[in-house]
């Protein structure tokens, strides 16, 4: 039995200059670096909460 999990692939498109550390640290937690950064992640609660937290920096999409 395979669990194939659905994926999210997020796109940081604003800079986190200015930004609170905290969310500097879970853009990083993310696995992005700079503008125009994308990761491809599972779509679970932790994740989404994440994306969630820095919503006015990333662009998502299913």
């Amino acid at each position: 039995m395979t669990t194939d999990k659905k994926k999210i692939k997020v796109t940081l498109v604003k800079s986190l200059i200015g930004t609170k550390r905290s969310h500097r640290a879970t853009a990083r937690g993310l696995g992005l670096r700079g503008i125009n950064s994308s990761a491809e992640l599972e779509n679970t609660p932790a994740v989404r909460g994440m994306i969630n937290n820095i919503y006015y920096l990333v662009k998502s999409e299913a």
